[in-house]
């Protein structure tokens, strides 16, 4: 690996005293320095560059730059790490080797290896930034670790981190939601949908930017931009960019994405460490087979994992919304779960008033009985929404969650959904990280719902099993226009959103919806999404009623299905129009397509490759609402029929 860094300049010492400090930013703002590392395989290469005080890079794949000239660089209160910069040093290139386990995801062992340089620079007010690169054969990820002299607090004003890419690129990007709007100023709650195939530079319609993770097809390679590993002490971020430009800055959120006074912003003691932004690079199945988001996550905290099983929940409200809410009926969903091997019944909103503790305690002991798990809703409270519903402001604070965790664990709860969180403000994602860390103490499992994107936490903290973050299935039932382009939209998720995070999709409605909207997608389009949407806990959008008009054989199929997956690939497909995924659990694979046009299609399935003895086919059936099911030679390609808005799932075992 060369570097065109003058021999003398790495002997600056990483802890250089003011007046040497000030001799070498004077000295080395006027050299250009460039030093570039490769991954393991050496198909991607980063090139950092320092050139009259700026710090840039650039990223090739295959010698081929997708990341074109791009920026570095932070404003803190303490001094600007954006301009007038100096070179101090840069480490020799180190291997990172991890291995790790997940509860939820693609694979539930997962290796990770990268090729790790650090560079050194210094700013003005004997600020120091590290930038750390860690290079794999799926991407890049790299974050800056700022660090002053003395135990003083360190504000992040602005990152001038920027992702250009050429100007012929295309984009799939979910605009992001303005502050304070949507159902009681509850946005944002990354619940949009995809603009699809549009020019690099398009703005965002919502003016507020886009949300990771952010797809782009430049040339043959796509790329993938999301950020991992954020703490409690940085603000989540979003992709910024002027109309016509393709260029993508980090962006922080509205002032009003706050929980706290001063919430805003980045705010440290003494050393400051943001988020990795992270780069997927490669065709589609390099990025929607990559595990970067979790891979530079945090580690699993240490705690007990015993209270920690995904599972597959039955859930009343997305059929019957509020009314639904009551003894008799929740009573009548815990049955339901449990004639289906279900591990779990949500009661939702209200149960405190609707239901009360004393009996949603005599609830738990009687779905303990039927083998099945109780989990409660809450509304997240506070002053930064108007939501009514409750419980609501018990998990504000340390002693009020802790008190209420203990309450509802005594009564069998075994996990809590909150909901209504709207916003990134670093006080905000503190929150956030309150509650799962005091959750763990508590031996409670957590689904974030109108919320952020988890950024990785699923690895860091087990016990999140799932979070929200997407346009879901509820609303479906709301409108008729969600309803029309839940196919279009279902399958640009695998190539974005559910990469790298749990989503609480909420999907399967198999038979009707229990509105006026009509659903537009086929049986067997929804039953493959229980294969496609990955997360810990699926709550499926089914009913006792409407599943009473299911076959005997699908029913058979769900009550069997793992909810845990050794191993993912990616078959075929293309964001918007067609998914076909195969995971494989223990020695059983299951293959899962989604059409997502309104047009016939015909897939092609080398079922041999999957080394199985039988294949079982579950299709769509020549009547509305209906399936077939039937046997596959297991030696030889299959042909299998997609209709519109179609899909199936093969099983081979």
């Amino acid at each position: 690996m060369k570097s065109s860094i003058k021999p003398g300049s790495k002997k600056v010492p990483l802890k250089a005293p003011g007046l040497l400090l000030v001799c070498a930013v004077i000295f080395s703002t006027a050299l250009a320095q460039t030093t570039t590392i490769s991954s393991p395989d050496k198909t991607v290469s980063v090139t950092v560059e320092l050139k009259s005080g700026l710090l840039g890079y650039r990223v090739s794949h295959h010698a081929v730059e997708v990341i074109r000239q791009s920026r570095l660089g932070i404003e803190t209160s303490s001094g600007d790490l954006s301009s007038g910069l100096a070179w101090l040093s840069e480490s020799p290139v180190s291997m990172v080797k991890d291995r790790y386990e997940l509860v939820t995801g693609k694979q539930r062992l997962v290796t990770y290896q990268a090729n790790k340089k650090v560079i050194r620079v210094a700013g003005k007010g004997q600020v120091l930034l590290d930038l750390v690169l860690q290079v794999s054969n799926d991407g890049v990820a790299f974050r800056y670790k700022i660090s002053r002299p003395g135990k003083d607090s360190i504000r992040v004003l602005r990152e001038l981190t920027n992702f250009t890419l050429d100007t012929s690129a295309r984009g799939f990007l979910q605009p992001m939601q303005v502050a304070k709007t949507g159902f009681e100023q509850t946005n944002p709650a990354y619940e949009d949908n995809y603009r699809q195939d549009i020019p690099a530079g398009t703005p965002s319609p919502s003016g507020a930017g886009w949300v990771y993770p952010a797809l782009f097809r430049s040339g043959s390679n796509w790329i993938l931009l999301t950020e991992a590993a954020l703490n409690r002490n940085y603000c989540a971020t979003r992709l910024i960019n002027e109309p016509g430009s393709a260029t993508y800055t980090v962006g922080f959120p509205d002032p009003r994405e706050v929980i706290a006074a001063d919430g805003l912003l980045p705010l440290s003691k003494g050393t400051l460490l943001t988020p990795w932004r992270v780069i997927v690079i490669g065709g589609l199945s390099d990025v929607v087979s990559s595990t970067l988001g979790t891979d530079v996550a945090e580690p699993a905290i240490r705690m007990d994992r015993s209270f920690v099983h995904p599972g597959v929940a039955s859930w009343s409200w997305i059929m019957s919304k509020d009314d639904s809410i009551v003894y008799s009926e929740q009573k009548r969903y815990i049955d339901f779960a449990a004639d289906m091997h279900w591990k779990y019944c949500l009661v939702d909103a209200n149960w405190d008033r609707q239901i009360g503790y004393d009996r949603m305690g005599e609830l738990a002991a009687y779905a303990a009985s039927k083998n099945v798990g109780l989990l409660a809703w809450y509304n997240s409270a506070g002053s930064w929404n108007t939501v009514k519903m409750t419980p609501k402001d018990r998990m504000l604070t340390h002693e009020s969650r802790m008190q209420e965790f203990a309450r509802i664990k005594k009564m069998g709860i075994r996990g809590v959904k909150i909901d209504f969180f709207g916003g990134d403000g670093r006080s905000v994602i503190a929150y956030y990280i309150d509650i799962l860390e005091d959750a763990a103490k508590a031996g409670i499992m957590v689904n974030f719902h109108g919320a952020t994107l988890p950024r990785g936490w699923s690895r860091t903290y087990p016990h999140l099993v799932t979070a929200e973050a997407v346009k879901g299935f509820e609303m479906v039932t709301f409108n008729q226009s969600d309803a029309d382009r839940e196919a279009n939209h279902s399958t640009m998720l695998p190539f974005t959103r559910n990469v790298f995070d749990p989503m609480d999709f909420t999907s399967m409605n198999l038979y009707r919806i229990g509105s006026r909207v009509q659903r537009k997608t086929t049986s067997a389009f929804e039953l493959a999404t229980s294969v496609v949407f990955l997360s810990g806990i699926q709550h499926y959008a089914e009913s006792p009623d409407g599943m009473s008009h299911v076959s005997p054989r699908v029913k058979d199929y769900l009550r069997q299905l793992p909810v845990q997956w050794d191993e993912s690939r990616f078959l075929q497909g293309y964001p918007g129009k067609l998914v076909v995924l195969a995971r494989r659990s223990g020695k059983k694979w299951y293959i899962a397509a989604m059409n997502g046009e309104n047009e016939n299609k015909t897939i092609n399935i080398d079922l041999a490759a999957f080394k199985g003895k039988t294949a079982v086919l579950y299709n769509d059936g020549a009547e509305p609402l209906s399936f077939t099911v039937e046997s596959l030679p297991i030696s030889s390609s299959s042909s299998v029929r997609l209709k519109p808005s179609g899909g199936f799932v093969i099983v081979v075992e």
